[in-house]
């Protein structure tokens, strides 16, 4: 009595809020959970949340790449819809044919101005221009340049449209004012490999050339096209468009930009002092992915003074070279923000849900340390004298147990002998009850053994009502059938090592059917095998292609009615999705019933079966499916309803290959 006096005066060590008290314990318990659960919960969350917000504006902008994309091209078609339009005309092709040239300078100032072309002309079919747009409309005869854009027209008599770098010579002669808008001083930087030249005279544009015929005859060609550098026109219409000009804490949300090389030449990207960006070189990473390799380049960038969401493109001119680039730019501080926003909610979700468990847990605490305190108290009050502790109203569980033995031990003290030998009994019969328990623990870690082992035992006495004995027997039934579900599961789910070796595989068929043959004579059914000759040598596991081979036979088996026959043959075949791979294929054949079409996708499915309730786990097929899988193999199947079925294992040879998944 005087030493568990001693033992909860340590425990609670003259006050209840110790470091190591129960209650310290207990709070320390649920706070050390809560706080690993938040921890988990939050990394797990804040990845999830990442992917999904930034992978939504990844894909967004993407998407919106696509979409400027399709704009750029549809301008292109305008102006070459444009251009095939004006051929057409009666008068145009009638002032073409008498080279009017101040005739046809007015049609093409009306279509430049209609179709919003910068530049327009036409090349006669000795290639020199007879007339254009703009202050040089009639050009002295032989002093026009080579038109790279009609060229092609001259020389394949097809219309022609796309992309085209026009160098500053060309566009002095087509339009002063369109070369000087085309020059762009460059903004260096820090990279000296973008120190190529102080500013940029070629021009990109989207133009378009088309023949124009007199009946068969080639008269001349009408080209046309917009100039891109400096241009406002596209990059704006797609701000307005694709992003439908929304703004985030007073800037755009999106950003586009065209590229000649890696030099920004039409944007709508800002600078610090509000000025368009024009000048403004791509980064060294960006342009070796996109102009270099002509791969498309997604991923966060910082652009200026933000950070933004980026997508590039690269442009190709009408000869297939990678002359430029498309580019969006979605603002990431609006998914920021919406990440910040959302984290937010989720760590007061958790802070809260970590403070409510906290709090359950100090009631819990409370709750199991109440009668350990009473237990406590009622110890000093003995230790003081007193024989009538305090020990409250009786709890449930250990601690009933515990007070009930506290109130005994004390009902014991002055006992003298038989006090002292009933103490000793009583704690004989406490260590015998924690060897039992120990025992009852260990015996637990096998319980459906335990469970057949007993009902076994039960089922041996003979004085056993027949109702109590019909119940016994169930359960053994139940039981058997949840072993065999456990054990189809451990197969399905084990990667059991393979133990290959060279195998004649007709000899192991024929082993297999040997195995099987009894089963089959007693049923009625026929079994019988042809054997391919000149089979290349398997090397598999036996074993298990054995179990394989049993199994398919089996279930053909129980799809037979008697007097049907089921045919085995080896063949040498080639894999079907790997080129020139021998290998053997085995077909299993039956006259059986046959499997509904609806039914041949789930054939291989863990689980699935037809046949009744307790007759099969629908494990089989699935096992066999993963060892043939494993040796690099494939199986499918073929049926029809009242005719029978095939099933085709095909293994390589040689060895196992790279694992090829089953055909249905």
């Amino acid at each position: 009595m005087t030493s568990l006096a001693l033992i909860l005066r340590r425990e609670g060590g003259g006050g209840f809020f110790v470091l190591y008290s129960t209650r310290s314990k207990l709070i320390a318990g649920f706070l050390g959970v809560s706080l690993l659960v938040a921890a988990v919960s939050l990394f797990i969350g804040v990845r999830i949340l990442d992917q999904h917000v930034f992978g939504e504006a990844r894909n967004r902008v993407r998407q919106d790449l696509n979409a400027v994309s399709e704009m750029y091209l549809t301008r292109v078609r305008h102006i070459k819809t444009s251009l095939s339009i004006t051929t057409l005309g009666f008068a145009f092709i009638s002032s073409l044919r008498e080279k009017n040239a101040a005739e046809l300078v007015l049609r093409l100032e009306r279509m430049a101005k209609l179709a919003d072309l910068d530049f327009a002309g036409i090349v006669l079919e000795d290639g020199g221009t007879l007339c254009r747009i703009g202050p040089n409309s009639f050009p002295a005869a032989g002093a026009s340049l080579e038109n790279p854009i009609a060229r092609p027209v001259l020389d394949s008599r097809i219309p022609v449209s796309g992309t085209l770098v026009l160098d500053s010579d060309f566009l002095i002669a087509e339009n002063p004012y369109l070369a000087e808008r085309a020059r762009i001083p460059f903004t260096v930087g820090d990279d000296p490999a973008l120190r190529s030249g102080k500013e940029e005279k070629s021009g990109m544009v989207v133009a378009a050339a088309v023949p124009v015929f007199d009946g068969n005859l080639l008269i001349g060609v009408l080209y046309g096209g917009m100039l891109l550098n400096r241009s406002e026109t596209l990059v704006d219409t797609v701000r307005g468009t694709v992003f439908q000009g929304e703004t985030y804490k007073g800037r755009s949300v999106g950003t586009a930009t065209i590229f000649l090389g890696d030099a920004r030449i039409s944007t709508n990207v800002m600078t610090a002092d509000g000025q368009r960006a024009l000048g403004t070189r791509v980064s060294p990473e960006v342009r070796e992915h996109v102009l270099g390799k002509g791969k498309l380049w997604t991923d966060r960038a910082f652009v200026f003074s933000d950070w933004y969401i980026t997508a590039y493109r690269p442009i190709e001119d009408i000869s297939g070279q990678r002359v430029g680039m498309l580019y969006v730019g979605v603002l990431e501080d609006k998914y920021e923000d919406i990440r910040r926003e959302t984290l937010s909610v989720y760590i007061l979700i958790t802070v809260a849900g970590m403070l409510l468990a906290v709090g359950l847990g100090y009631l819990v605490a409370n709750r199991i340390s109440a009668p350990i305190r009473r237990l406590i108290n009622a110890s000093q009050q003995v230790g003081e004298g007193s024989l009538t502790p305090e020990l409250g109203p009786p709890e449930k569980g250990e601690i009933g147990v515990l007070q009930k033995t506290f109130r005994e031990m004390v009902a014991a003290v002055g006992r003298q002998r038989a006090t002292s030998e009933a103490h000793i009994i009583h704690s004989q019969k406490q260590a015998s009850v924690g060897r039992l328990a120990a025992g009852v623990a260990h015996e637990i870690n096998n319980p459906l053994t335990g469970v057949l082992t007993y009902t076994h035992m039960l089922l041996r006495r003979t004085d056993l009502a027949p109702e109590i004995r019909s119940d016994l027997q169930t359960i053994v039934e139940a039981t058997d059938r949840v072993r065999k579900i456990v054990k189809g599961l451990l197969d399905f789910s084990r990667q059991t090592k393979l133990d290959p070796e060279p195998t004649d595989i007709n000899r192991l068929v024929t082993s297999s059917i040997a195995l099987v043959e009894y089963q089959a004579l007693v049923k009625g059914v026929a079994i019988k095998f042809n054997p391919g000759e000149s089979l290349p040598e398997l090397i598999v596991d036996r074993s298990q292609i054995q179990s394989v081979l049993i199994n398919i036979i089996i279930n053909a088996l129980d799809a037979t009615d008697p007097g049907g026959a089921i045919r085995v043959f080896t063949a040498a075949g080639l894999s079907s999705r790997d080129v020139g791979r021998k290998g053997v294929e085995i077909t299993v054949a039956d006259t059986g019933c046959g499997i509904p079409s609806e039914n041949l996708d789930k054939l291989f499915e863990p689980f699935f079966t037809t046949k009744a309730i307790g007759q099969g786990t629908g494990l089989g097929l699935a096992v066999s499916l993963g060892i043939v899988q494993r040796h690099g193999g494939r199986i499918r199947v073929q049926s029809e309803i009242g005719k029978g079925s095939r099933f085709f294992i095909w293994l390589p040879a040689g060895g196992k290959a790279e694992h090829e998944s089953a055909g249905g």
